[in-house]
């Protein structure tokens, strides 16, 4: 009888604190954006263009954040588009906590991926496991297109903060300004030294 009033008290107890770690856990989940499918064509998304920074004066590549958690809710992929003109490239840097693959739909570009260089095509596929350096030159004539998907989020943050939504006044940073943010997210991208 005593063990059989135990159970029902232990029960009871639980079923309890069940109760309020699952109330408590739907008002904390209020703050996650939930993932929503979505269908985007070719300049939907939320279209950006890179500062100019420290050596870089000018405005750089224009980019699209697709699929991130501001963009779609995922917890767990990152997918941006970009356009770089003939000359414009993509700076040597690495992601230390995410990998990469890069996608070329259109132009020429000589990358460089860790110690192997090569000069690819439209339809070509880089994949750049973390930590593994990488830098990409835009060689051709035309337009170089690519789509960048990460394994995990980070990396859209610092470009949001280097960049400013299209049609936005485009001020350059600073060298102080452009030294803190790499600092701050130095978890998700770090450059190579020129």
């Amino acid at each position: 009888m005593r063990s059989s009033i135990f159970v029902r008290s232990a029960c009871l107890f639980l079923a309890c604190g069940c109760a309020a770690t699952l109330s408590n856990l739907g008002q904390e989940s209020t703050n996650v954006v939930k993932p929503t499918p979505l269908i985007l064509e070719k300049n939907e998304g939320e279209r950006r263009v890179m500062r100019g920074y420290p050596g870089h004066p000018g405005s750089g590549r224009t980019f699209n954040l697709n699929i991130d958690p501001k963009n779609g809710g995922s917890q767990h992929l990152v997918l941006m588009t970009a356009d770089g003109q003939p000359g414009q490239g993509i700076t040597a840097h690495r992601h230390p906590e995410s990998d990469e693959i890069l996608y070329f739909l259109s132009g020429t570009g000589r990358v460089h991926l860790g110690d192997t260089v090569r000069i690819v095509h439209a339809g070509a596929t880089v994949f750049i496991p973390a930590n593994t350096w990488i830098s990409v030159d835009n060689t051709g004539g035309d337009v170089m297109s690519t789509i960048a998907i990460f394994s995990a989020p980070g990396f859209e943050e610092f470009v949001r903060a280097v960049s400013v939504r299209e049609g936005e006044k485009n001020v350059p940073m600073s060298k102080a300004e452009n030294d803190a943010l790499e600092r701050k997210f130095g978890h998700a991208v770090m450059f190579r030294e020129p």
